[in-house]
């Protein structure tokens, strides 16, 4: 790749006398770059040699500097052809709104699609009986689903329902719509508070080939229980999220002790 296949020729340089790290200076030109939009999602970096030579630099600072970046999920590798410029995270509501993963984006102007991959009535094993406390062997529905945004798949999720309270979901169409939509419109199931977990986890063989990523590759586990107003639990499901295209956002407020 050329110097001007992403834009106007680098003229990149550090300070060689300052006290800030190498290593620094360059991560901070490079991000520079790529948060201007000079750099975009998908443009190839200059090579390791290349980035030397710019900078004035040793391989090892480089090295580090991209390190640093990988981490920060600004930069991806792809292994035998080269370093990119990662697509933007994709931001989830964690705590401050009860809204699913298709409300979540179609609120930022892009509605997921679904690729249901299970949609059948089954018998609730003691995880999730426990979790919408019923008996274990209760019949509920599981629904598994790998969601995508712009044709590429983010997350593999499943869910499961009691099947008393709503047994035409093993028909309804979720490929463009909304759960929560269905149980709102269809039985009146509105849910009013939920209870969630995140925890980071890998992807097993049968994940890893579904998200198109490697095995191993990390994943963040969202665990949620959905409750009715009246308290009852309507709804688990676990989500698996992609790591590197995934962010979650929470909002806190701070409690005062009015005693004190």
């Amino acid at each position: 790749m050329s110097q001007t296949d992403v834009g106007r020729p680098l003229r990149l340089s550090i300070d060689h006398n300052s006290h800030v790290p190498y290593y620094a200076q360059v991560m901070e030109a490079l991000r520079e770059r790529i948060e201007r939009g000079e750099w975009k999602a998908g443009d190839q970096l200059p090579g390791e040699p290349e980035l030397c030579v710019l900078f004035d630099v040793s391989r090892t600072v480089i090295r580090q500097a991209l390190s640093e970046l990988l981490h920060d999920g600004l930069i991806l590798r792809a292994k035998g052809k080269g370093t990119f410029v990662a697509e933007p995270k994709i931001v989830e509501n964690l705590a401050q709104q009860l809204t699913g993963f298709y409300q979540d984006m179609a609120d930022r102007g892009c509605p997921p699609v679904s690729q249901v991959l299970k949609q059948i009535v089954v018998s609730a094993n003691q995880k999730v009986a426990a979790f919408l406390q019923v008996e274990p062997g209760t019949p509920v529905v599981e629904i598994e689903r790998l969601r995508f945004l712009h044709e590429e798949p983010i997350v593999l999720v499943t869910t499961y329902l009691p099947y008393a309270r709503c047994p035409d979901l093993l028909t309804a169409d979720l490929t463009h719509q909304s759960l929560y939509s269905v149980m709102e419109q269809q039985y009146g199931l509105t849910i009013a508070r939920g209870h969630r977990t995140l925890e980071a986890v890998t992807a097993n063989q049968y994940e890893a080939d579904l998200l198109q990523i490697e095995v191993g590759a990390p994943l963040m586990l969202l665990d949620s229980v959905s409750y009715l107003e009246d308290g009852a639990p309507i709804e688990y499901y676990h989500a698996l999220h992609r790591g590197d295209r995934s962010r979650f956002e929470a909002e806190l407020i701070r409690v005062r002790d009015l005693g004190k």
